[in-house]
């Protein structure tokens, strides 16, 4: 089922909001996510400054997870956030990945990590509670009865309003709503990969998640910036970009780093400009005419480099310029469902 959205005139562009799942949270249409940025890539004065124009650019939603540079991602929001008024505000944090020290509990889904993850990540962002706490991988370890149940005690203790999940597959999410009904607190959202570049979740994701009132918050719309256009077949790497980045960001990028790839992203740009979009709007305004998705992560690791983006809130791309997208750039996308996945094993 598609999901309304709701215009709010913020304090500098105008706001797009829609709801999440079959609930009545609304979420900005672009969330800010802070994964290889804070904590690691960017300074904390640097990063500060990001959440400020976010905010100033009308973005109420922030993603986060525990495990984003060992924790210290979460401290940094948790500081760049301290003032606001918590009400205005969609926090949202994940667990699931290695976190402190990486022994044996400190990672999964296990009641254990779920129970002292949530106390963690309160502290660090310095709220009594977030909007979404969400699984950030399938834990196929740990009986599936035992993580909804301690997120259903983590509902009930108000530490969380909602649950999501995040590279569910379609099986999972049926799996995972279904407890969560039984056990009384809902399951609204799911938060996968989604670009012009990576639409596996087309096929089965969506259509479960429309039959079962879950929406998407998708990361990485701009295909970790490859559908910026900058960079070009056959030319090295801009210096300071994250195909240079050595902490992470080159390994996430070199997927998309092929020639033939390079050249159908230089394809779009007529499109883009005709459309009157740069690159970056394009790309995230793409995602967010898939009616199953509520919001779109993007990341800055420099303050204005938010006002592009956020343009996209509210853009509607014509019929024939999305078949155009998809002429260009359609059969280079991965679309196969079985990416969807999570490690079979988890391993500190």
């Amino acid at each position: 089922m598609p999901f309304p959205s709701i215009t709010i005139s913020a304090s500098v562009e105008t706001m797009e909001f829609r709801y999440l799942g079959n609930s009545g949270l609304k979420v900005s249409e672009i969330t800010f996510g802070n994964w290889l940025t804070h904590g690691s890539q960017v300074e904390n004065d640097v990063a500060t400054q990001c959440v400020r124009a976010a905010l100033d650019a009308g973005i109420s939603t922030f993603d986060t997870a525990d495990v984003y540079a060992n924790t210290a991602a979460e401290t940094v929001l948790g500081e760049a956030l301290k003032g606001e008024r918590r009400e205005s505000l969609e926090i949202f944090t994940k667990v699931y990945g290695p976190t402190g020290p990486k022994g044996k509990n400190d990672l999964g889904l296990s009641r254990k990590h779920i129970m002292e993850s949530i106390n963690g990540s309160l502290s660090r962002l310095q709220t009594d509670y977030v909007d979404l706490y969400q699984a950030h991988r399938y834990d196929f370890e740990t009986p599936l009865e035992e993580t909804m149940q301690a997120f259903a005690d983590i509902v009930r203790q108000g530490k969380a309003l909602y649950i999501g999940v995040s590279e569910w597959t379609a099986d999972q999410l049926r799996d995972g709503h279904a407890l969560s009904r039984e056990l009384g607190f809902q399951l609204i959202s799911n938060q996968p990969q989604y670009s012009m570049l990576w639409r596996v979740i087309e096929a089965e994701v969506v259509p479960a998640s429309e039959e079962l009132g879950v929406s998407q918050i998708v990361w990485s719309p701009m295909a970790q910036g490859v559908l910026s256009g900058k960079y070009l077949p056959g030319q090295p790497a801009p210096a300071g970009s994250r195909a240079t980045d050595d902490k992470g960001g080159a390994r996430m990028i070199e997927r998309w780093m092929r020639d033939d790839v390079l050249a159908g992203v230089q394809d779009l740009k007529p499109i883009a400009a005709e459309a009157g979009l740069s690159m970056p709007q394009l790309a995230v305004a793409w995602v967010l005419q898939n009616p199953n998705v509520a919001s779109a992560i993007v990341g800055a690791s420099r303050p204005e480099q938010l006002a592009d983006t956020v343009a996209a809130a509210g853009v509607t791309l014509e019929p024939q310029t999305m078949k155009k997208i998809d002429d260009a750039i359609g059969p280079l996308a991965e679309r196969d469902p079985a990416q969807t996945k999570s490690p079979a094993t988890r391993e500190a």
